[in-house]
């Protein structure tokens, strides 16, 4: 197994120990299937059961794989109203088992990953209980974007300045550096976005960056999110930006087994709100009146996923990915785009 599969369980049990209250070895150590960029590991021991969470072995790209950062965000968010993991210890030497990680408690819950929800179940029960899902997410998301940055120190957790216009500058900067082929959907939705940025209205809040169903840990048995996980892409920036993320993966296709969306599901049939029943329950958390602009922050979660999409491909056409992953995921960007323009010029 290489090294990003394994660790090194009796030095990690000694240190662990000496670090953090009641911990106590042997350690079993088990990694979680999925693509995270930072691999991430069960922890069963004596005293309970952990999760760690590290940089991947090697040489990383500047900034990239910040364990630290999510160590410090989830710790600042421990006693507001978004609710997070408790995190136990980061642990900055890299000689311990070859990289930076850190670990936090276990949350027992439920990861679900189809926007209608079958796990609620059929019938009238099975709708109340995914209209309450649809109310916790929107809950959470508006908390996340009402946290007093200056209280919980995150004041300076992200760069000042435009934040559109410092995004749309980087992704396109990555989609070209990684570009297989001419995609014309993207080459006009970059045009357009270019064209039609709103000016910056001023608003900054903390941002998760992958707002999705499949980033928060559920009760096991409560329509209630236990956890909001996966915070590798949290910043402080513009908070239309998760809200409209989370409303394009809704508008995805039904198909596939991970980020299944809405496309085509009669809604009001599942109970599960329409968009702009979504919205205006958002508006209404955070004291909105309206949203400007819906069509360019819509366009833009599209054209920031399809940018990554593309480099996940290039990665994979340079041996740094399978090539079963590039032919799914390469394959997006060209539908991504043009589901995109069809905003652009059809409205949301």
């Amino acid at each position: 197994m290489s090294q990003v599969d394994t660790l090194d369980t009796q030095k990690l049990a000694a240190y662990l120990e000496h670090h953090i209250d009641g911990f106590k070895g042997p350690i079993e150590a088990d990694k979680f299937d999925g693509g995270q960029s930072n691999p991430t590991f069960k922890i069963t021991t004596p005293s309970g059961a952990y999760v760690l969470r590290r940089q991947p072995p090697g040489k990383l790209l500047k900034s990239a794989h910040a364990v630290d950062r999510e160590f410090r965000v989830m710790a600042a968010l421990k006693d507001t109203d978004v609710p997070v993991p408790q995190v136990l210890h980061l642990c900055e030497d890299r000689d311990v088992i070859g990289s930076m990680f850190y670990v936090m408690e276990f949350c027992e819950g439920r990861i679900l990953w189809g926007a209608s929800l079958p796990e609620a179940g059929e019938g009238e029960a099975g709708n109340a209980t995914r209209a309450a899902m649809y109310q916790e997410m929107n809950r959470v998301l508006a908390a996340l974007h009402s946290v007093d940055l200056d209280e919980v120190g995150l004041a300076d957790y992200g760069k000042p300045g435009n934040y559109f216009e410092r995004q749309l500058g980087r992704w396109t900067q990555q989609y070209e550096a990684s570009k297989l082929q001419d995609i014309p959907a993207m080459d006009e939705l970059i045009a357009w976005l270019q064209a039609n940025q709103p000016e910056d209205d001023g608003q900054v809040s903390l941002v998760h960056g992958d707002y999705r169903l499949d980033n928060m840990m559920w009760h096991p048995s409560e329509p209630k999110v236990i956890a909001v996980l996966d915070w590798e892409l949290s910043t402080l920036g513009h908070p239309l930006a998760d809200l409209a993320y989370q409303c394009m993966g809704m508008r995805m296709p039904q198909r596939g087994a991970k980020m299944a969306g809405l496309q085509g599901v009669d809604r009001k049939a599942l109970g599960i709100p329409t968009e702009k029943e979504y919205v205006d329950q958002y508006c209404q958390r955070r004291g909105i009146d309206r949203i400007d602009n819906w069509e360019f922050y819509l366009a833009f979660s599209f054209f920031r996923l399809a940018a990554i999409c593309q480099g996940v491909a290039k990665r994979a056409v340079d041996g740094n990915a399978s090539s079963k992953e590039a032919a799914q995921v390469g394959a997006l960007v060209e539908p991504l785009a043009s589901m995109a323009v069809q905003i652009i010029k059809e409205g949301a």
